[in-house]
Formats: C-alpha cells, sequence, structure tokens
C-alpha cells in the first residue's frame, strides 16, 4: 500500500512551529541565564561593597584593641546586615576566630572556610559552603592604621537566595517567551497560507509534473519559444528557438542582448505593443516572429516571442509569385499567338505561301536564349543551372539575362555564391520593365568569387544604398503576401559571414550595379 504523504500546508506549518518553538525555548534559555547572571553580578558588586566599608569603618578597626572585640563589632555587623539586604557579615581577627555572626553562639569559633586568601591582603569573591549553606561571598582584609593586617570582614549570600530572586523574574521572562511564541505560530501559519496560495494549492509532486509537462511541450513543439523577463534576461528558450537561433547551448539566464540580433528579434523584443507575424532574420534564416507581452494579475512581467521557420517559406513564395508572372505573360502571349495563327491562316487563304513562310520566321523567335547564357562551358554545373533557370524565368517575363564575356568560373562557386547571385538576379528582375536587360557577371578562382549584376531599370538612390541591405527596406512596392526587402539582407549576412564585400554603383546600362566579392573560406 503506498504511504500517503503529508500535505504541503500541514508539513510547512508544523516545520515553521518547530522552528518558532526551538527558536524561543533557546532564546528563553538564554535569557534566563543572563538574568541570573546579572542577578550575581548585582549581588557580588553589593557584598564587595559592603564587605570593603567594614573592613575600613573606624569602629570596626578601633575595636580590635578593645578588651572585647566582639562586643562592639556583632551589634554594628547586624545592623549592616539588615541595612544591605545580604544573609550575614562576619568579622574575624587574623587567625580567623569570628567576632561577629548571625548566630551569636558562634561568636568566638574558628570560620568554617579557608581565610587564608583575605587574611594574606587579597580580596576574594566566590562561592562557598558554610555553617549557613552555600553562599555567594566576599572576603576582604581588615588593616590597622599603619596598614597591618589584623583581621577580616566576609559579607555573603545565599545561593538560594539568587535562585529566588531569579524566580521571581522568571513569570515575566515567560509570559514574553509564550506572547513571542504565540505570534511566531500565527505569523507561520499566515505564511502556510500565503506559500499555499501562491502555488494554487498545488502539492510538490503537482508542481513537479506540472513543471516536467510544461517542459516536455515547450521543448517539444516546432515552434520556437523566447521567454524575456523584465530585466531583459532569457527566462526561457526551448530546443526549436535555440536550433533557429543557430545557438549551441541553452542561453537561458544570459542578457537578451548578448543572444539576440540588434535591429532584428532585439528590436522586436524592446517594443512596446504586440506584433504578429512579423519577418527578422536570424542570422541568414527568414523567421515569422510574434511579440506577446507576459502579464501576471495585469502587470507586466515579460515578453514571449515565438518563432517559425520561413526560409522554405519564402523561396517558394517568391517561386510563385514568379510563376504568376509566367502565367499572365503566357495568357498574354496566348492571345498575340492567335493573332499570328489569323494572319497565317489568311495569308494561306489567299495563296501566298512565301509570305506566311517569312511572317512564321519573323515572329518565330530569334533561337534559344539558353544558348547565349551558357556561352562556354561551365566549370560549375550548380551555377550553369541557376543560370538557365533565372534565364528562363526573365524570358517569360519579356527581360534578356545576358552572361558578361569577361565571366570565367575555374572552380565551383559554392552554396553562398549561389544564394547572393540568386537573389540579386531576382532583385534584378523585378527592377527592370518588360524589354528591359539585365547583365552578369560571375568570375570563380582559387581565391574566392565575384559577382556583378547590371540591369537598366531605375537604380537605387544614392540616400538609399546605405539602407537597403536592412531586413524590410526595398526601393519596389509590396509584392504578395511575404512582401520585399528580404533578399539583400541575406545577401548582406552572407557576404559578412564570408568577410566579403558589397558595393551598389550606377550601371553602364543605366541602372544599378551590385558588385560583391566573396572570398575563398579558409579552412
Amino acid at each position: 500500500m503506498r504511504r500517503r504523504s503529508v500535505p504541503l500546508g500541514v508539513s510547512l506549518l508544523m516545520l515553521q512551529v518547530v522552528i518558532v518553538l526551538t527558536t524561543v525555548c533557546a532564546a528563553g534559555l538564554m535569557a534566563a541565564k543572563l538574568q541570573s547572571d546579572r542577578i550575581r553580578d548585582s549581588y557580588k558588586d553589593r557584598m564587595l561593597s559592603v564587605a570593603e566599608s567594614v573592613a575600613r569603618l573606624p569602629t570596626v578597626v578601633e575595636a580590635f584593641d578593645a578588651p572585647d572585640p566582639a562586643g562592639t563589632i556583632q551589634p554594628l555587623a547586624q545592623l549592616i546586615r539588615n541595612a544591605s539586604n545580604v544573609t550575614y557579615v562576619v568579622v574575624t581577627d587574623r587567625t580567623g576566630v569570628r567576632y561577629a555572626h548571625p548566630d551569636p553562639a558562634r561568636i568566638g569559633e574558628m570560620v568554617s572556610t579557608d581565610p587564608s586568601t583575605a587574611l594574606s591582603g587579597r580580596v576574594f569573591v566566590g562561592t562557598e559552603t558554610g555553617t549557613l549553606g552555600t553562599s555567594l561571598r566576599a572576603k576582604v582584609p581588615i588593616r590597622s592604621p599603619d596598614g597591618e593586617i589584623i583581621g577580616m570582614a566576609s559579607v555573603g549570600i545565599l545561593e538560594s537566595q539568587l535562585a529566588a530572586d531569579l524566580a521571581e523574574d522568571l513569570p515575566e521572562l515567560i509570559g514574553w517567551l509564550a506572547a513571542a511564541a504565540l505570534v511566531g505560530v500565527l505569523g507561520a501559519a499566515l505564511v502556510t497560507q500565503l506559500v499555499r496560495k501562491r502555488t494554487f494549492k498545488l502539492e510538490p509532486a503537482e508542481i513537479a509534473q506540472l513543471l516536467e509537462t510544461r517542459d516536455a511541450m515547450l521543448h517539444g513543439i516546432r515552434e520556437g519559444v523566447v521567454a524575456l523577463d523584465d530585466r531583459e534576461r532569457l527566462a526561457l528558450v526551448n530546443d526549436e528557438a535555440v536550433r533557429l537561433l543557430g545557438l549551441t547551448e541553452d542561453p537561458t539566464g544570459r542578457p537578451a542582448a548578448d543572444v539576440l540580433e540588434d535591429g532584428g528579434l532585439l528590436d522586436l523584443a524592446r517594443g512596446v505593443d504586440d506584433v504578429a507575424d512579423r519577418l527578422v532574420l536570424a542570422g541568414e534564416r527568414v523567421l515569422v516572429a510574434n511579440r506577446t507581452t507576459a502579464k501576471t494579475h495585469g502587470r507586466p512581467v515579460g515578453v514571449v516571442l515565438t518563432l517559425r521557420d520561413r526560409t522554405e517559406l519564402h523561396d517558394a513564395l517568391r517561386e510563385l509569385d514568379g510563376q504568376r508572372t509566367v502565367t499572365e505573360v503566357l495568357r498574354a502571349q496566348a492571345h498575340e499567338f492567335t493573332n499570328h495563327l489569323h494572319v497565317i491562316s489568311g495569308l494561306v487563304e489567299l495563296d501566298r505561301r512565301e509570305d506566311a513562310v517569312a511572317y512564321i520566321e519573323r515572329v518565330g523567335g530569334a533561337g534559344s536564349v539558353t544558348s547565349g547564357i551558357i556561352g562556354g562551358a561551365m566549370a560549375d554545373p550548380a551555377l550553369a543551372a541557376l543560370l538557365l533557370a533565372k534565364s528562363s524565368t526573365a524570358h517569360e517575363r519579356g527581360v534578356a539575362l545576358r552572361l558578361d564575356p569577361a565571366s570565367t568560373v575555374d572552380t565551383r562557386t559554392g552554396d553562398d555564391a549561389l544564394t547572393v547571385l540568386g537573389n540579386l538576379l531576382d532583385n534584378a528582375v523585378d527592377a527592370v520593365s518588360a524589354g528591359g536587360t539585365v547583365r552578369v557577371l560571375v568570375r570563380s578562382d582559387t581565391t574566392g568569387v565575384r559577382v556583378v549584376v547590371d540591369d537598366d531599370g531605375p537604380g537605387v538612390e544614392r540616400s538609399q544604398r546605405g539602407r537597403i541591405f536592412t531586413l524590410g527596406v526595398s526601393s519596389k512596392a509590396p509584392r504578395g503576401a511575404h512582401g520585399r526587402g528580404i533578399g539583400l539582407a541575406l545577401v548582406s549576412r552572407v557576404v559578412t559571414r564570408r568577410s566579403g564585400r558589397v558595393e551598389i554603383s550606377d550601371s553602364e546600362l543605366g541602372g544599378a550595379s551590385f558588385d560583391v566579392w566573396l572570398p575563398e573560406v579558409v579552412r
């Protein structure tokens, strides 16, 4: 049978009550000890003062030379004892014979304790057991006018009297301790209630299970989650967010400025308003980010960012926009082709076959566009395939794509160069109108890759050239649901990672010229 665990509230209350009672008892014992020491020290000072007063009293000193010293000293000692509220005042001669004692029958007898300390000229303060019982006493030597030790004055109080004085103070002390214990128990109950309220009355096992379930869910979903607290520190980064941000370890607890890119996710997190479906770049990855302010009881406590990978989706949407454009071009060409067929049909019916053949040769096209693009054999098949695809797309949109004869490709260009070239060609084709021209120069060798793309479009204003590579910034009108301003931002990220350069200038064709240099990666 499974043993039932003690509820959290009961455990907290019992633990705090035990702590409070233990602390109060310890404090009570310490207070009682301090009070006992205070009473003892007070009596020590009083007895020492009384003993020294008796030893210096002229009447006592002069009585030592009288025929009956006890007759003079005993009444005086009794008077002093009653006035000072001590148990006894004893006076002896230099041999230890009593001249004064609370019990007159013991006058003339030797003292029951060792008088040697006081009779040797030193003061003694301590606890000893005598004829009256165990007492705290002070012994002081009595000196003659010329300084000779002639006797001893001993003043004491019973230990039972000290205990009685302490017992008189204990009820008040116990009352204060009981009040402190009561306040502590009430405080423990209040703390227990507050803790239970803060934990939503969940038991430790339930809290652990809830935390494990939350972690499993957050780290298992295929959407990145990044949570920041009110001090801009990363409170949570799930596994997908670590992957999307290109991190090698969990950055939880680090400042957001050390992990998130300035100008992208960091600016989004520092914003004021909630944002939905904003495109951001994390390295060279296109992400869709949402920002939500986290609140507890209506009070902002942090920010939650959700991230979705849109790199492949962005490429697909860009291709879809291109296909839509091609479809529109083909629809227009279909109408034009119908007109051509009507002309040919009419020439055939008029039996003007020579004119029909000439017309067909004139409107049938000027041959394959791909041969001009590929030109000489390219050493990089991936580059050739990319140029063929972009040439076909440009031709369908009425744009001529030309490969500069000065292009030389001796080695494979690599994925980075293909990414840069693809984005630059897409932007150039978008920039020019039907009938326009785009020219591309590619040079690849062992030192690196150079890509130059020229067009005869409207170009890029000089005031915009410093910010054209910023995510979301574009000189063209928005296109499609995914917007613009991503391609050149990716180009900038690739160039920065490769420690290359990119320059914008005016093209000889009349538009813009993008010149990119990617040095070879040293391995």
